[in-house]
């Protein structure tokens, strides 16, 4: 299974996400569920990092990818954040056996 913890400040605000796991829903390389949720958190993280400039701490280790929005620049990614949270919803309703999400506030 795919989980994916989304992190937000206490006023509600996203700054980052953990995401670990595998759906296991096919063989590795032809597993749609994973293909999915690790294209779009790479496009989040490069966005992020790559594009919009902002310094944040983002790692990728062993099926693990971490990304950590400074509080200072988090209101610059909600909306990308919020977004990715959305698709993580859309996935995690249709295939609920391969995919859950928890928030965590940090």
């Amino acid at each position: 299974m795919v989980k994916i913890n989304f992190y937000h400040l206490k006023d509600g605000t996203p700054n980052g996400f953990k995401i670990e796991g595998h759906a296991g829903y096919a063989e590795a390389g032809n597993d749609i569920i994973c293909a999915a949720v690790s294209s779009s958190a790479y496009l989040i993280c490069n966005t992020i990092t790559d594009i919009m400039y902002i310094d944040a701490a983002a790692t990728e280790k062993d099926g693990e990818m971490i990304l950590k929005i400074p509080a200072e620049s988090a209101t610059k990614t909600k909306d990308i954040l919020l977004g990715f949270k959305l698709h993580a919803e859309g996935l995690q309703e249709q295939y609920p056996d391969y995919v859950t999400i928890t928030t965590t506030e940090v």
